[in-house]
């Protein structure tokens, strides 16, 4: 089976890392699969991309092309000869984004539409990644797959060693945040305003960005509690990440996280208030102190949300569009 994944390649590290990892796991899983990512940015420079992919097509056969988020879909639309489409929608590409007060834009609304009425008429098959998502999309061919983790990568070691290793004092109280925090979908306000509201002289809010994907199990290992402030999520692939790494979590109630978390001791959910958020920052940090670290890694293989699983249920996903 040949598949092409087609994604953004417009960040700093190129193509995302957890679509990376997602197309090595399924490498390992017997699929002949390549990457074509798209370099330009908005809807003219996509529309521009699929004339290249296009191109690469009519040198290179694919039975599938696998899309990442709503836009690289609709490129491979453009571009596909006989290609069978999957695509995976991420979160925002169906439920819209948001202003810094937390409401969506209408742009972002109307792309979201436009993504789901293409859904329904043109592709083959999708995946999104919570069932906020799923209920968006009434349509047939579809099925929920949340992102998986990378259990070998993310993995627990010794909080001491991490923060050494990170130059960070070991007896400095930790709460880091992995994301840009200039994306306003991810509520960075909301952490900083939590943090503050402690007035704990010891913490410290330490967001993490533009950093290898090979040094965040040293963060996660280092942090005494992971923050989420986000306004929406699809499967947070940092949720996951630091559950696999033991690491405490508060997080707002977004995407699958309240599944993932299920009754598992030291993660904790808040609204998007500062006084409840800043409160369950104080609960997690009390834990860390108490007990340390999580069974976060044990919640993850309960649920098969380990790369290797994850892997087989998109595998079953190209058959069945195959078939």
């Amino acid at each position: 089976m040949k598949v092409l994944f087609v994604s953004s390649g417009n960040s700093k590290t190129g193509i995302s890392p957890f679509i990376k990892s997602q197309g090595e796991s399924l490498k390992t899983s017997g699929i002949q699969l390549d990457f074509f990512t798209i370099n330009k940015r908005g809807f003219k420079g996509y529309l521009r991309e699929s004339m290249q992919l296009r191109k690469y097509l009519r040198l290179h056969e694919y039975e599938i092309l696998h899309a990442h988020y709503g836009m690289s879909a609709l490129a491979a639309l453009i571009a596909r000869r006989k290609e069978k489409i999957v695509v995976s929608f991420m979160g925002d590409d169906i439920v819209g984004a948001n202003k810094p007060n937390g409401s969506l834009t209408k742009a972002s609304l109307l792309l979201a539409r436009f993504n789901a009425f293409l859904a329904k008429k043109f592709y083959d098959y999708a995946i999104v990644k919570s069932e906020a998502m799923l209920t968006r999309l009434k349509i047939p061919n579809i099925t929920l797959i949340p992102n998986g983790v990378d259990l070998v990568k993310f993995k627990p070691l010794k909080k001491i060693e991490s923060k050494i290793k990170l130059g960070i004092a070991p007896e400095e109280k930790l709460t880091i945040f992995v994301s840009d925090p200039s994306r306003v979908e991810k509520n960075f306000p909301l952490a900083q305003n939590a943090v503050k509201l402690l007035k704990n002289p010891e913490l410290k809010l330490f967001p993490v960005f533009n950093q290898p994907n090979d040094s965040l199990p040293s963060y996660y290992n280092a942090a005494d509690v992971l923050l989420l402030t986000s306004f929406h999520e699809g499967s947070p692939n940092v949720i996951k990440e630091a559950m696999a790494c033991n690491c405490p979590i508060v997080s707002t109630a977004v995407g699958d996280v309240k599944w993932v978390f299920g009754n598992t001791e030291g993660y904790f959910l808040s609204s998007f208030k500062v006084e409840e958020m800043a409160e369950k920052i104080k609960m997690a940090l009390e834990f860390a102190i108490i007990k340390d670290r999580t069974k976060g890694r044990e919640r993850i293989l309960e649920l098969g949300l380990d790369s290797e699983t994850i892997a087989r249920k998109i595998v079953s996903v190209y058959k069945r569009v195959l078939k």
